[in-house]
């Protein structure tokens, strides 16, 4: 295969991108064509495994959705797992010849908002926000349901105001199930009532409907320190189990952190660093 190398260029309609999200519970791969995003895939996240796991992996999947390797013109990579970054790297350009545009502190401190701790600051929180702004408000909360629970605070004036996090519900009830020496891992369902009638049901309604009272008392608390203007859009493949959650938020979006991915690459292709 000819290698085709990477290019900054003004995005067209017709060019298909593949974006990837590696989080610290699942690594997503999307599609954006034609102005939306059009095929998504989203599998458990492990530890690193050799370059040709995710090149056939990556195969498999474009061969499932019937899109031609050649047919790609953009790879971005957005990532909290460094460890895997090297292989995903490899595998993109062993698949599609692209060399994959992977978010940074260089490209964080190039962005049109100020990122805080560049060095520091989590991808997906940046895509967030970013996201978010564009598309939503210029005052934003986001509520990130993942492996963490995080709540980005953002204005288009001041960028990044802070960040709090919490554990995602995931790892809550698997801290339980492995810390202790008989309560199991639960299904992640929501129970009618908050009081439990067995094992699985008093873990469901103590950390399920204890995160709803979490959401909300830090929801509120956000908004009280002189934030009550500002939008709260939420996202995370677990965001809408919390159905009581519905009426806090403004805004539901599960593509946020992509689709931020996909904005600040239109950004730094359409502004890039001299020379």
């Amino acid at each position: 295969m000819t290698k085709r190398p990477f290019i900054f260029g003004v995005l067209k309609n017709a060019s298909v991108i593949l974006a990837i999200d590696i989080g610290n519970s699942n690594i997503v791969l999307s599609v954006f064509h034609n102005g939306k995003w059009t095929k998504t895939f989203r599998y458990e996240t492990k530890q690193a495994q050799p370059e040709l796991y995710y090149e056939i992996a990556l195969r498999n999947i474009l061969l499932e959705w019937e899109i031609h390797v050649s047919d790609i013109n953009h790879a971005l990579l957005s990532s909290v797992v460094p460890d895997l970054n090297p292989v995903v790297t490899e595998a993109v350009w062993n698949v599609t010849g692209l060399k994959i545009f992977t978010l940074g502190p260089d490209v964080f401190k190039k962005l049109d908002i100020y990122i805080p701790h560049p060095y520091e600051i989590g991808a997906d929180l940046v895509c967030n926000a970013y996201a978010a702004l564009t598309h939503y408000h210029e005052k934003v909360i986001i509520v990130d349901f993942g492996t963490g629970l995080s709540f980005t605070i953002a204005s288009r004036q001041k960028g990044i105001e802070g960040v709090t996090i919490a554990p995602g519900l995931k790892t809550a009830i698997y801290a339980l199930s492995t810390q202790t020496a008989q309560l199991p891992a639960v299904p992640l369902e929501l129970p009618d009532s908050a009081i439990g009638q067995n094992t699985t049901s008093a873990i469901q309604a103590g950390v399920l409907w204890g995160y709803v009272g979490l959401v909300k008392e830090l929801i509120h608390r956000i908004q009280a320190e002189e934030r009550p203007d500002y939008k709260v859009v939420a996202t995370g493949g677990l965001s809408s189990i919390l159905a009581p959650l519905e009426s806090e938020f403004d805004f539901l979006d599960k593509m946020l952190t992509l689709e931020g991915l996909r904005l600040i690459y239109l950004y730094h292709s359409a502004n890039p660093s001299p020379g």
